[in-house]
C-alpha cells in the first residue's frame, strides 16, 4: 500500500484530504505542521508528501529545503497545497523542488487524477 505524509494546519482540509486519500486506498500519516512532518519522515516511508505551504512556525518552503536537503529523503515527490496560488507560483513551488501543486479548494476529480499519476496506477 502507497503511504502519503499529508502536512496541513488547518483541521478541515487535513480532514477532507485524509478522507479523500484513504477512500482512494492509500495509507495516510497527518503531520500539522513542518516540525512534526519532519520527525514523521524520519521514522517511516513516504511514497508521496503533500505539503501545505502556508505553514505555522515553518512554512511549506522551508520544509521543502530540509526534505531536499536530506539524502534520505530528498527523492520522495512532493506536491504542494496552496490556497494562495497566484500567478507564478506553480512555477516558484516547481523551482523550489516539488513535482506539481494542487489550489485549495481541492477539486476532486483533478485531485485524484495528479495523486494517481505520481505513484502509478497501483497502490
Amino acid at each position: 500500500m502507497r503511504h502519503i505524509l499529508v502536512i496541513e494546519d488547518n483541521p478541515v482540509n487535513m480532514e477532507l484530504t485524509v478522507d479523500l486519500l484513504e477512500s482512494y486506498g492509500y495509507k495516510v500519516t497527518p503531520a500539522e505542521d513542518g516540525f512534526v512532518a519532519l520527525d514523521k519522515v524520519r521514522d517511516n516511508h513516504f511514497d508521496l508528501i503533500l505539503l501545505d505551504i502556508q505553514l505555522p512556525k515553518m512554512d511549506g518552503l522551508e520544509v521543502l529545503s530540509h526534505l531536499k536537503d536530506s539524502e534520505t529523503t530528498k527523492d520522495i515527490p512532493v506536491i504542494a497545497l496552496t490556497a494562495h496560488s497566484m500567478r507564478g507560483d506553480d512555477d516558484r513551488f516547481i523551482a523550489a523542488g516539488c513535482i506539481d501543486y494542487i489550489s485549495k479548494p481541492i477539486d476532486i476529480h483533478d485531485f485524484r487524477e495528479k495523486i494517481k499519476y505520481y505513484l502509478g496506477a497501483s497502490n
